[in-house]
């Protein structure tokens, strides 16, 4: 029933009104485009006959240019191809605006768990002396990244935050000239964004968004938890990539780590500053008008002059002695609104958002072997010493590093870098920039290399304020954490160290590399095994574990529903904190409006918190645990022979967008690691390799094996014992509900004419069939008529979304197909394939 009046609701708040303001694309101020929007629906609809009825991308364009626009000559084809992309780009503005406009009225309909719901619950079952206590030190971290998937500048951004409340007014005739503005701004980069540019695009939402946000989050638990002490000012944290995240990105230097870590603290001074602005409006009193103005003067000074900051402490001082005066003196008047302010105070202090460090593995060996040659303890690599001396050098011997002796860029960067980090911690405070990730983690030197740097670099033993991360990624990774954590536990200087960290260690777990490298079941299973042994691990070594999820935008990457995969989390996995990273367009469509991040935040907090509620632990039985262990293995082994197939690589450099995303401005990270001549897998990053798969809309990181895996156990008539699996174990069906997300995204009809292709045709009916099976097998495993059948709303806004950029998918694999026929037009086709990226991964809103 609350299905049914949502997707009512839907239909007359987002599929109505979109259809409504749709139309009035017809008056976009473009350059000779005055017919183009009533010919998109008939290019849509030739699109659809035609995919449907096997024709392919040549012959569905050629049957409507000659019957519908009459454009025989080729290059004015592609003209009206480039209009087309510049219109269904903005079509695509419109739709996301106008389904944020209605995502409040959506709520009203949801069955998820809201902090609202979830204190009514505590309320009726009296548990509160419980969740009071899990409140007070429970927490989620969202961790904003820069992966080159978002790509709105800030004046589109403030066009979609104007078409919103617009919208929500029904202002036909404003919303009209927004439209005509769209329609004259330019939608992508004129040149591929600087890591500097992708900071201050994200600050942009944390200054316009985020602060008011996690505030009001915090006011509301505060006010409800029955707690009058209440002060788990961390209760939701935010963490930041760009400027930080070094890992296979050249252009993230020393210098571009301090601008964005003083760009974060002066955008937070600007908002101290304005809020403080308007409570100088209703505190006019005078006995507080000097101390009010003595600290807005210092706000306003470190808001422009990164030189000039002002501590937490001495903020918090401020605004305490304000805050006595008020109650002594003015009867409490307005204090309300001054305790608010404090208390963004406390959350924010001078950071803002915890600047992260990250870097792969290899650069800090290769930056570690460089300093042992310059000290004479090798002659070519670190494999001539034993583990025993390796050891004693990084944890014992005292080295002074000076970057000017090394002529190597990224060795002298990266001691520039952590020699700076003090700095930055002294500015920011050391919730600024408090840790250091290291990618590809696969033994302990990951971990003690950059220990031993950071002794090497000036930082005494017993003043590293940083936790060091392992990020364990690849299958390898994970079979050896066991291990890797375990030997640094039993490392005593490492230990200390860990003593004075409070006795927790942060382990990252990468989903994006791990499905690239083990397939969809395998990668999440091993996941939560791996979870599961770090969480044993580190109890009985009497430390706090933290798990941080390096989740994408897609179920490929770890994506999918966030609620329901923390739910399903099992007990055997520490539950002290959630933290996960958000990226690419995920930040605006998932946390881009005050609502979204709110109801977002509060679905991340009633997850973890859940079981504290309702008493549910969830175990997987040793049967249900070999089952999925011999389903992830057949999947795996259907989806390694795929990696293995000699035309894998070939298929995606030659039939996919795979060296496009390197052309498009979209972001500063190069799409791959190294400078090899052959392509190989290991070099693909998981965006560009999962997103030219979503390009394709064949999606296959997100299912391929599983339809194998599950025929395999029907032919042995096990069928019931996976649905029995599917219905008795949360983290199993969430990890199919999101692979059938991956499914519904997918549309092999648009690539069907590459069947009689003579180099990849017998690869692309591999592809195909294992699409066909896997549907159809899951459809069978869960019960469901149709894919994604009990959310009817995400799976209608699917459906509105695949409609929208069907015409640009199709101009984009004619483009493909012609840069392959050597066209004289090559140029302008490949220019097609770039720019149709745009609209197709805003379209998705979770595609990479």
């Amino acid at each position: 029933m609350q299905q049914s009046r949502r997707l009512e609701e839907f239909k007359k708040s987002v599929t109505n009104k979109f259809n409504i303001y749709n139309s009035l694309f017809l008056n976009l101020p473009y350059r000779n485009i005055e017919n183009v929007g009533m010919l998109i629906p008939l290019l849509f609809e030739q699109c659809e006959k035609g995919l449907k009825a096997g024709k392919n991308p040549q012959e569905i364009l050629e049957h409507f240019f000659t019957h519908f626009v009459e454009i025989k000559d080729e290059r004015e084809r592609l003209d009206f191809m480039f209009r087309i992309i510049q219109y269904v780009e903005r079509q695509v503005v419109l739709y996301d605006s106008v389904e944020d406009s209605a995502f409040p009225k959506l709520q009203e309909y949801t069955n998820s768990l809201s902090i609202k719901d979830y204190f009514e619950l505590v309320n009726r079952t009296k548990n509160w002396d419980n969740i009071s206590k899990k409140l007070s030190t429970f927490s989620a971290r969202i961790v904003l990244t820069a992966h080159p998937t978002q790509f709105y500048t800030p004046a589109v951004l403030d066009i979609i935050a104007e078409l919103r409340s617009l919208i929500d007014e029904d202002r036909i005739h404003d919303i009209d000239l927004t439209l005509q503005q769209l329609g004259l701004t330019s939608l992508v980069n004129a040149k591929k964004p600087t890591p500097l540019d992708e900071a201050k695009n994200i600050i942009y939402i944390l200054r316009n968004t985020y602060y008011d946000a996690v505030g009001e989050l915090f006011q509301y638990v505060k006010s409800n938890i029955r707690d009058e002490g209440f002060d788990n000012y961390n209760i939701l944290k935010l963490g930041f990539w760009p400027g930080g995240d070094r890992d296979g990105n050249p252009f993230v230097t020393a210098d571009i780590t301090k601008e964005v870590a003083d760009e974060l603290r002066q955008t937070l001074m600007k908002c101290y500053y304005n809020e403080l602005k308007e409570l100088r409006k209703k505190l006019t009193f005078k006995g507080l008008q000097s101390d009010l103005n003595a600290l807005s003067d210092k706000l306003y000074k470190a808001m422009f002059d990164a030189t000039k900051s002002i501590g937490y402490e001495e903020i918090i001082e401020h605004v305490n002695g304000i805050r006595e005066k008020l109650i002594s003196n003015y009867h409490e008047l307005y204090l309300d609104k001054l305790d608010q302010f404090i208390d963004k105070v406390h959350i924010f202090k001078t950071h803002f958002a915890t600047l992260d460090i990250r870097q792969d593995h290899s650069k800090h060996k290769l930056v570690v072997e460089t300093i042992l040659k310059q000290q004479g303890a090798i002659k070519e690599n670190i494999e001539e010493l034993d583990e025993k001396e390796l050891l004693q050098w990084l944890l014992d011997k005292d080295i002074e590093l000076d970057s000017s002796n090394f002529n190597e860029e990224i060795v002298k960067d990266t001691i520039i870098n952590i020699q700076q980090l003090k700095e930055v911690q002294a500015k920011n405070g050391e919730e600024g920039c408090n840790r250091y990730i290291i990618s590809n983690s696969e033994d302990i030197y990951a971990v003690l290399f950059v220990f031993g740097l950071f002794r090497w670099c000036g930082w005494k033993l017993d003043e590293i304020t940083f936790d060091i991360i392992p990020l364990f990624e690849t299958m390898k990774g994970m079979d050896a954490s066991e291990e890797v954590m375990q030997t640094l536990f039993n490392t005593p200087i490492y230990r200390q160290h860990l003593e004075r960290r409070n006795n927790t260690h942060t382990i990252m777990l990468g989903f994006s590399d791990g499905t690239k490298d083990g397939g969809y079941l395998k990668a999440n299973w091993s996941i939560l095994k791996t979870k599961e042994t770090l969480s044993r691990v580190c109890k009985e070594n009497d430390i706090k574990a933290i798990f941080f999820d390096g989740r994408g935008g897609p179920p490929a990457r770890g994506g999918g529903k966030t609620h329901r995969f923390y739910a399903a989390q099992t007990k055997d996995v520490a539950n002290h904190e959630i933290q996960l990273t958000i990226q690419g367009q995920t930040i605006t469509s998932t946390y881009g409006t005050k609502e979204q991040f709110m109801h977002n935040s509060e679905q991340l907090l009633t997850a973890g918190l859940s079981n504290n509620l309702f008493g549910e632990e969830h175990i997987i039985s040793d049967a249900q645990r070999k089952l999925i262990e011999e389903l992830s293995e057949l999947s795996f082994t259907t989806y390694n022979n795929l990696k293995q197939h000699e035309k894998f690589i070939p298929y995606l450099e030659h039939r996919s967008t795979l060296k496009y995303y390197t052309k498009a401005n979209i972001g500063s990270r190069p799409g791959k690691r190294g400078n090899k001549k052959q392509l190989e897998l290991s070099d693909l990053r998981a965006i560009s390799f999962v997103g030219s798969w979503s390009q394709l809309k064949q999606n296959v990181p997100g299912y391929f094996g599983l339809g194998t895996a599950l025929q395999k156990l029907k032919d042995e008539g096990r069928l019931m014992e996976v649905k029995k699996l599917y219905k008795e174990v949360p983290f199993f069906k969430a990890l199919m509900l999101n692979s059938m997300m991956s499914l519904a995204k997918t549309n092999f009809n648009l690539t069907s004419y590459m069947k009689d292709d003579q180099e990849f045709g017998e690869f692309w009916d591999v592809l195909n069939e294992e699409f066909l099976l896997s549907k159809k097998m899951l459809l069978q495993i869960s019960g469901l008529k149709i894919l994604m059948e009990d959310e009817a709303v995400s799976r209608e806004s699917v459906n509105i979304r695949e409609k929208i950029v069907l015409p640009l998918l199709v101009i984009q694999q004619n483009a493909l197909y012609h840069i392959t026929q050597s066209s004289e037009y090559k140029e302008l086709y490949e220019k097609i394939v770039t720019r149709s990226l745009y609209g197709n991964i805003n379209a998705s809103r979770n595609s990479a």
